[in-house]
């Protein structure tokens, strides 16, 4: 990256104006458009997301006040709130959502073969599940969820390898999330990661037909049929590794395969968990390890609640919601591509915010962030004047 660039450049040039340019086209988004373009659109939502603004006219003042610095941030003028509203507005949300499959295609390919600690699998691995974004229902009518309150639902397939969502579904907050497994393309031999809402036999039937392999927790009314236990090891915490089958009737219609049914002891925290898969070759402490792995995606939710601006939103549409998750979700890939081409260290959270704040600075972006001085080189001056003497 050139060395004249600022902070924000240097992060948007990691997008490939032709892979942008064919997701506007497909929508045909810049169509009568004559100066406010749909990169221009992007580029300011994504320095309200990088910079923490917290409304459009909030985005508006503070690149008004840098109004020199625009046409090197790839603007090439100022922008009015009015603008920026109408193109949330109208412009089809999409364009980003396609862009943001892109990036994640590209981080993938980057983070591909990295190694999980305590999990001595090859297999792709993904986390399943959904958060809700509460709403005014007054404002955002369309979002129906409860009789006083509306909101929004992320349903996210998280890859845990690389860190990074590879599956968004908006819906509105009545959509139940066990719905979504009709929606999703389940990759061979991948393993899946949910927690008991996805429970379903059906739709966990059709993931086992796919050649996929699923990791659930159990309900506490489950009737099964033991047909084989094989032995364990208690001292690693677990309590039985069991072949199953489903007793209830309907039940055994819907999956009439057999599962595997094992049984672990927390004892840090006191809690016995029950696992089902319908995996039957990895050994059963693996399984307990995996089902670990599902809280990075709670991380992940947490993140983008805490330091992407979704949770305060810049539009009333449904169209304008949209558009401002799937750029957050822009801005959180492209600071993970970022992360791993240049080998930074440090976490993800750190990095937001050492970009929060230097949007507008000139230094390389690899020496920003890989060499982070935090100490003070030499705390005593002796130029200093002595106000006290101890």
């Amino acid at each position: 990256m050139n060395r004249g660039k600022f902070i924000f450049s240097q992060l948007m040039s990691l997008i490939h104006p032709e892979e942008f340019n064919r997701c506007v086209e497909r929508y045909k988004g810049n169509h009568r458009v004559r100066q406010f373009s749909c990169w221009h659109q992007f580029l300011c939502l994504s320095f309200g997301q990088l910079t923490h603004r917290e409304s459009l006219r909030d985005i508006v003042v503070c690149l008004q006040a840098h109004n020199s610095k625009l046409y090197h941030l790839g603007l090439t003028k100022g922008v009015s709130r009015s603008t920026l509203a109408d193109a949330n507005e109208q412009r089809d949300w999409r364009i980003y959502a396609d862009l943001a499959q892109a990036l994640i295609q590209k981080a993938r390919d980057l983070y591909a073969g990295t190694i999980l600690e305590e999990v001595d699998l090859d297999n792709s691995i993904y986390a399943l599940d959904s958060t809700t974004i509460d709403l005014c229902l007054e404002v955002f009518w369309w979002a129906k969820f409860r009789k006083h309150k509306a909101a929004v639902k992320l349903h996210t397939l998280f890859d845990i390898r690389c860190q990074v969502p590879c599956f968004i579904h908006i819906t509105d907050g009545l959509f139940h999330d066990v719905n979504v497994l009709d929606i999703l393309d389940f990759e061979k031999e991948a393993f899946y990661i949910m927690d008991r809402g996805y429970l379903d036999w059906i739709r966990l039937n059709y993931i086992h037909y796919q050649g996929a392999y699923f990791v659930t927790r159990a309900k506490k009314n489950l009737a099964f049929e033991r047909i084989y236990s094989n032995t364990v090891d208690k001292t690693t915490g677990l309590r039985c590794d069991q072949t199953i089958r489903l007793k209830n009737y309907y039940a055994s219609l819907d999956y009439p395969d057999n599962l595997r049914r094992i049984k672990y002891y927390d004892k840090e925290h006191d809690k016995t968990f029950v696992f089902l898969t319908n995996n039957f070759d990895v050994e059963a402490i693996q399984i307990t390890l995996l089902y670990k792995y599902r809280w990075q995606i709670e991380l992940f939710f947490k993140w983008v609640k805490q330091h992407l601006r979704i949770k305060v939103f810049w539009g009333e549409s449904s169209n304008a919601v949209k558009t401002q998750i799937w750029v957050a979700v822009c801005t959180y890939v492209l600071v993970a591509i970022l992360r791993q081409t240049h080998q930074i260290s440090i976490s993800m959270n750190e990095m937001l915010q050492i970009l929060s704040v230097s949007a507008f600075d000139k230094t390389p972006v690899n020496q920003l962030l890989t060499n982070p001085n935090y100490k003070n080189e030499n705390p005593d001056n002796p130029n200093q004047l002595i106000l006290f003497d101890l």
